[in-house]
């Protein structure tokens, strides 16, 4: 019989995720039996949806709204025997659960947060600071734990680990790794998460009471971004919702997780009913990142290694594994903005990075012109906007820039016209010199079959054309008085599809070196929407979106049938993609791949671009995104990084990196790709059907 076993591919933990959870369940102030139902009926439905870590509210076992009930020995009793019937329960739940309660030590009372995996207390972290002002009075009723060290506390009748330096470490999934605040330590200008994630955890994972007033959800959005952010982790918040006590305060139930500044996902607020918030956390993408920042480690040193006097607590919550889905927001497009409330002001501000530095190396050298060429195609007519509107910022006439289409053996009329056209409306100067007379010349010159009436599209035959296009430029630039502006993107960079040296590899200054085809695609549809320019522009730009996208180096075919690039190289949606996680982060390619099966295989869901034509949304399924993804690994590792190591200035644009070898990205030109080949056959099924 055939084994039915789900291949390790898609079981998300191969990979390095944890599916974490915050839960806002039933609460009723001080009755302890009926909170404690709602602790485990949470728990139930979370392992129901195979979540791994789940984090409750603040003091979520006895309620936290009851003032000087937290000092009768009633409850705190109570609250000792129902934990003890959690983790009993909690021996067939394979979710590790967080939850908060008051618990006695040495005649003090500390308002604790107790992880519970499998049947055991794990371990027991108390609060560190307690606010005691305006609706705040904690310190009346406990005693703050900064300084519990390395001890032990009872509870359920077993002793267990105590206090602040408690991290807890899956044993058997790389990466896992949690620590462990309790509210008011977030609003401390040195709160424990810090130090937490500073000796290794991955996740901070903070029980809050908060209760609500208005503009406070802002303030907990800007606290956890900023902590996940500056901390290089994940960030988890739980706050207490309807159930507590509305004698003096309201509560809304905000639970919100947060990855690298980024937001995983977000509750409903002011719920009445018990409500799970879940993302799945990629703690391989934390800790690469980590390895990039040294500013990072540099912290660490400077806070005296806390990882070398942190308690490690293990444990395995023994997971089901298997294709449980991923339950994560991701970016079909990573490079284009996607905040839909700041698409405008983030496409403005990387359109205008680019015209910055054109601006300034214009100030800086003084030309008398600006040469580019114009095919037509989405690469040359952004950089001639960008170039249009340095020259608008610096006062100069749009007639400084001298644009020319050079048609050659490829070219179609379409594509022609839409030079003219462009270079008409944006009211450049503009010019045509046809290649073709002297590429024969060059072909016959050196013995090419071309000459000789023979079909042969070959390598050299597109070069040619190429190199004769930039060296027209060259000297122009240099007859005018000029300079040439480049027009090759960020993904013909990482896919070595440009011709090196005398070729469009080669400008005097690059514009669109730090922008991805996406990205420029994306820019271009933005720029016509926003009118930024006038209408006959805008007409122009949308038929530039509407052709496919072609090198136009060698004729059509009989049927009309052009040179397509995508079929070639791969869809550049899916080399932006791959480029992104592995430049970006420094992913795994069974990782990327993983990823981006998630991203593609289905165009009914997830969240595509705002405005992006309903006919350009495609899907992959596995097979096709792994072929694409190897021709990917080959071309980026082992066969273009020669031309990116003598690239030509130009600036930055995405915080997903560029290739400048001045930059983001050093890498020798003679490596082989043999490394991740390897990764991406051993990590993935042999076939989507295995």
């Amino acid at each position: 019989m055939a084994d039915k076993t789900p291949h390790p591919f898609f079981d998300l933990h191969t990979h390095g995720f944890v599916r974490v959870a915050t839960s806002t369940p039933q609460v009723r102030t001080a009755d302890i039996a009926f909170n404690a139902r709602g602790i485990i009926a949470e728990a139930e439905r979370a392992a129901a949806r195979n979540v791994d870590v789940l984090l409750y509210p603040e003091l979520s076992l006895s309620s936290y709204a009851m003032d000087d009930l937290h000092l009768q020995a009633a409850i705190l009793d109570a609250v000792d025997a129902e934990i003890a019937h959690i983790v009993e329960v909690s021996r067939s739940i394979p979710t590790v659960l967080v939850i908060g309660a008051p618990l006695r030590r040495n005649g003090r009372i500390y308002n604790c947060a107790l992880a519970i995996c499998r049947g055991a207390v794990l371990g027991v972290v108390p609060k560190s600071f307690l606010p005691n002002y305006r609706e705040y009075y904690e310190k009346r009723w406990f005693a703050h734990g900064r300084d519990c060290v390395g001890l032990t506390i009872e509870v359920g009748g077993s002793e267990v680990p105590f206090g602040t330096d408690l991290l807890f470490k899956h044993s058997a999934i790389p990466g896992i790794m949690f620590g462990l605040e309790i509210c008011e330590d977030f609003w401390s200008p040195t709160q424990p998460g810090t130090m937490a994630a500073l000796a290794g955890a991955t996740l901070i994972l903070n029980l809050s009471a908060s209760n609500i007033v208005i503009g406070k959800s802002d303030e907990r959005h800007l606290l956890s971004r900023a902590s996940s952010a500056r901390s290089v982790c994940a960030y988890a918040y739980s706050a207490s919702g309807y159930g507590e006590s509305t004698t003096d305060l309201a509560w809304d139930g905000q639970g919100m997780i947060y990855e690298l500044g980024e937001l995983m996902v977000e509750s409903v607020r002011f719920d009445r009913e018990p409500e799970l918030c879940i993302a799945d956390i990629d703690c391989q993408r934390i800790l690469n990142e980590r390895m990039r920042m040294q500013t990072f480690n540099d912290a660490a040193e400077a806070a005296g290694r806390p990882e070398d006097w942190y308690r490690l607590i293990a444990f395995d919550h023994e997971p089901d594994g298997g294709d449980i889905g991923l339950e994560r927001p991701i970016r079909r497009f990573p490079f284009v903005p996607n905040r839909q409330g700041k698409l405008d002001d983030d496409c403005y501000e990387a359109f205008n990075i680019q015209v910055s530095a054109l601006v300034r190396r214009i100030e800086a050298t003084n030309p008398k012109s600006l040469v580019i060429g114009i095919s037509g195609g989405l690469d040359s007519t952004h950089a001639l906007l960008v170039a249009a509107r340095a020259c608008d910022t610096l006062g100069l006439p749009r007639s400084t820039i001298r644009g020319y289409t050079m048609p050659g053996f490829g070219t179609s009329e379409g594509t022609r016209s839409n030079a003219w056209k462009l270079m008409k409306a944006i009211g450049v100067t503009a010019e045509e010199i046809d290649i073709k007379p002297t590429a024969r010349l060059m072909l016959e010159n050196i013995g090419h079959p071309f000459a000789d009436g023979e079909p042969v599209y070959d390598t050299t035959f597109e070069n040619v054309q190429a190199g004769l296009r930039t060296d027209y430029l060259f000297r122009l630039s240099g007859q005018h008085g000029g300079w040439v502006v480049g027009t090759g993107d960020l993904s013909e960079l990482a896919l070595g599809w440009c011709t090196y040296g005398v070729g469009d590899q080669m400008s005097h200054y690059n514009v669109n070196a730090g922008v991805p085809k996406t990205l420029i695609q994306y820019l271009i549809r933005w720029t016509s929407a926003t009118d930024q320019f006038d209408e006959e522009t805008d007409a122009v730009l949308l038929s530039i979106l509407d052709t496919e996208i072609s090198p136009e180096l060698v004729p059509a075919s009989e049927d009309g049938t052009i040179q397509s690039t995508e079929a070639k190289i791969g869809p550049y949606e899916l080399n932006d993609f791959f480029l992104h996680h592995i430049l970006r982060w420094g992913q795994k390619p069974s990782h990327v791949a993983f990823l981006a099966w998630h991203a593609w295989r289905d165009a009914k869901t997830g969240v595509w671009p705002a405005g992006f034509p309903e006919a350009r949304k495609n899907e992959y399924d596995l097979d096709t995104i792994a072929g694409w993804l190897e021709k990917f690994l080959r071309r980026f590792f082992a066969f273009s990084q020669f031309k990116r190591s003598a690239l030509p200035n130009g600036p930055k644009v995405s915080s997903g990196g560029a290739l400048s070898p001045r930059g983001d990205w050093r890498a020798p030109s003679d490596a082989v790709a043999d490394v991740w080949l390897a990764e991406l056959r051993n990590g993935l099924p042999q076939s989507t059907s295995d």
